[in-house]
């Protein structure tokens, strides 16, 4: 989920391939923000975030799955050049930005994420450990104390170091998902009594909800190929058990696909 403004984005992912891409998004924003942190908190949740997105990177080989949807995209929007009254300086500068990420891809190791996993015994001893409810704490891991107990200048060496083949798959999804979310204008829409049902206009890999954070409400989205539903819960307690919202809710939808 994210914010802009008084409106708030839900989103829907539909490939497998799409939902990770936004389980990354994810801990790529909350390393970034632990990052700021110095306190040995913050260097904690920093290490953390970073290794669940090393075990999400080696899972699968997304590697060559982001490199295939910027090829494509690249090929799709060269094309697009020679069409009249198009924004050729827009357009090159994101075709520019999409080499730039595959360019960075590419110099890669493939399986890098799986491998830093299993050489280092530091890391692997923490992911291990990281399961179990205060399983990281000093006597648990005593290297991982001490490591703790150093300068800040020497710890953030090493996260950057670790970090460092993390950056090209930042960049890369970032970009990814950017194009996907502007693939598609929002349009209008009404959930009478808080229901919304409609045929998607074609193939698409992600919907997006906006809706005004005044209503007070979030939506529960389900999809097929054939028909699309958004139920609105009313969310303005979270302590009692949510309904669907009997009022009629004003928002935006996009059907997102490249």
């Amino acid at each position: 989920m994210s914010e802009a403004g008084e409106t708030i984005a839900f989103e829907q992912p539909l490939t497998e391939r799409v939902r990770t891409f936004l389980r990354l998004e994810f801990l790529f924003s909350q390393h970034e923000h632990h990052r700021q942190d110095h306190s040995e908190f913050g260097v904690r949740a920093t290490l953390h975030t970073m290794l669940d997105t090393l075990v999400v990177l080696s899972r699968s080989d997304l590697k060559n799955d982001i490199l295939k949807e910027l090829t494509d995209q690249h090929a799709h929007l060269t094309r697009l050049a020679a069409t009249p009254g198009i924004d050729r300086d827009r357009l090159g500068d994101i075709l520019t930005d999409i080499a730039r990420a595959q360019n960075g891809l590419q110099q890669l190791a493939t399986q890098f994420a799986g491998s830093l996993l299993r050489e280092s015994d530091f890391l692997n001893g923490i992911l291990n450990r990281s399961g179990i409810p205060g399983g990281t704490c000093g006597f648990d891991l005593p290297h991982y104390h001490y490591w703790l107990s150093q300068p800040y200048e020497r710890v953030r060496r090493d996260l950057d170091a670790w970090r460092a083949d993390i950056k090209p798959f930042t960049d890369a999804i970032s970009l990814y998902l950017q194009l996907l979310r502007t693939s598609v204008e929002p349009r209008a829409a009404d959930a009478r009594g808080g229901m919304y049902v409609v045929t998607p206009p074609g193939p698409c890999q992600l919907i997006r909800v906006l809706v005004a954070k005044q209503a007070g409400v979030y939506p529960e989205i389900s999809a097929g190929k054939h028909r699309c539903t958004v139920r609105f819960m009313d969310a303005r307690s979270a302590t009692g058990r949510a309904q669907q919202t009997s009022a009629d809710i004003g928002f935006s939808i996009q059907f997102c696909a490249l």
